[in-house]
């Protein structure tokens, strides 16, 4: 069984969060998905996802296509990836990741995912609609 393992913030799920998914999904057998944490969130992006993380965790868990869904680690952003041993990593085609560091105890397949309509499913052009 080939485990997947994807990441994001999925703050206000759209049709971009739900591509990504699917796509994802289509790699592997099982697939997890990582909801970052408010507080990493703030730090990245200097402000906060309109729905809190515990939120955003419940609308993944009612997806069908997921297979686990579990919050991010506060410190180390990576610990997920090392207490979870994934066959594959996918990442958004718009996720800054620090392939580097994650290749010092990762030796599995990473892929880097397409975007779907990004002029108009990212999630900081819905918010600045709103």
């Amino acid at each position: 069984m080939k485990k997947v393992m994807c990441f994001g913030t999925f703050d206000k799920l759209h049709p971009g969060h739900l591509f990504y998914l699917e796509e994802s999904k289509k790699v592997g057998d099982y697939l997890i998905v990582v909801v970052a944490r408010d507080e990493n969130v703030l730090k990245i992006k200097n402000k906060l996802p309109s729905e809190n993380e515990l939120i955003r965790l419940e609308k993944l868990r009612q997806l069908e296509l997921v297979d686990e869904v579990i919050l991010g680690n506060f410190h180390d952003r990576l610990a997920v990836v090392r207490e979870n041993n994934p066959d594959i990593l996918c990442f958004g085609y718009d996720q800054q990741v620090d392939e580097k560091s994650l290749q010092e105890f990762f030796s599995g397949q990473m892929i880097r995912q397409k975007s779907f309509r990004p002029e108009i499913y990212k999630s900081s052009k819905i918010s600045n609609e709103k």
